[in-house]
């Protein structure tokens, strides 16, 4: 089986190496060290996970991430940043980023981390019917929510994972835990933070349904309500 491919950013030359040295027996690493050359490099290979710095020259780790990820919704983004700050993490979070891990980590931790998300996009086993919420069409194999007229929505990977867990649990309670476990393997802070911020996307995204609501049970977690028109 050929290895998974990564696109690692990183301006810290000895930082890199370790890095690098740890995971090359596990991954295909490709290593820049500066933001506009992993640009280009994003734009001319297919990778399976990205490896970010923040700070970096010609292009940041932010700015980087922001295209990335309007190229595509669902590859997996990984923060590795020496930035700690809580707003620095949820800006990467908003960005679109699925983790953030602040220097120094361990190896073992990072190995965790890629190989939880990897085996998430591996997954092949999304049911390919259509799910109607409210007047959206929501398509969880592609990451598409399109409205009555047409418009569609992109999601990324891990929004697309949320919604489909609330729609399976549909006027249900769900724990912030079981939710944490289900998306993201973890229900850690951050992690905790991440959900928070997806869940206000989604909110956005069916604000003007009236019959869709993503109730908030203080202490306990979530309830995607739904409620049908009954004639």
């Amino acid at each position: 089986m050929s290895k998974s491919k990564i696109l690692y950013a990183e301006d810290d030359q000895t930082i890199a190496f370790l890095i690098q040295d740890s995971l090359e027996n596990h991954y295909d690493i490709h290593y820049c060290s500066d933001g506009k050359s992993a640009m280009e490099a994003f734009n001319n290979n297919d990778f399976d996970i990205c490896l970010l710095d923040i700070m970096m020259p010609k292009m940041d780790g932010f700015e980087l991430a922001q295209y990335i990820r309007n190229k595509n919704s669902d590859i997996p983004i990984i923060f590795i940043s020496a930035k700690s700050l809580k707003e620095d993490r949820i800006k990467g979070l908003k960005i679109g980023a699925d983790d953030y891990l602040v220097k120094p980590f361990s190896i073992e931790e990072l190995i965790l981390k890629i190989e939880i998300f990897l085996k998430r996009s591996r997954k092949i086993d999304v049911q390919s019917s259509n799910y109607t919420v409210g007047s959206f069409s929501f398509d969880p194999k592609n990451y598409i929510l399109q409205d009555k007229n047409g418009k569609e929505v992109s999601l990324t990977q891990r929004e697309s994972d949320l919604l489909l867990l609330f729609i399976k649990n549909k006027n249900s309670v769900l724990k912030r835990q079981e939710i944490l476990n289900a998306i993201w393997g973890d229900d850690d802070y951050f992690m905790g933070r991440s959900l928070d911020v997806f869940i206000s996307r989604l909110r956005k995204i069916f604000s003007d349904e009236e019959s869709i609501a993503i109730e908030n049970i203080h202490g306990v977690g979530f309830r995607f309500a739904e409620k049908t028109d009954k004639k």
